[in-house]
């Protein structure tokens, strides 16, 4: 009979576990890389954030702006000087 998928799967993770136990160097730059990787997922993640907080609050300033400019203008008047 051969062997289905699982009981491949489980020689390969076998013999995975066997050579990182006899080169503790490698499973010790697996680790760490495992541990860089995490950090740069959440460096990206907080910057991500960062900007998103940033954008927002330079739309609600450049909106303030905006409708402070809509008061101090005539509509009246800017129709005038349009049509000059």
């Amino acid at each position: 009979m051969n062997p289905g998928a699982p009981e491949e799967a489980v020689k390969a993770v076998g013999g995975i576990i066997d050579s990182l136990k006899s080169q503790p160097l490698s499973l010790a730059l697996v680790v760490m890389n495992l541990a860089l990787l995490g950090l740069v997922a959440y460096i990206a993640k907080t910057a991500s954030y960062t900007r998103d907080m940033e954008r927002q609050e330079f739309y609600s300033a450049q909106k303030e702006t905006q409708q402070l400019l809509a008061k101090c203008i005539d509509p009246q008047q800017l129709q005038e000087i349009l049509k000059r």
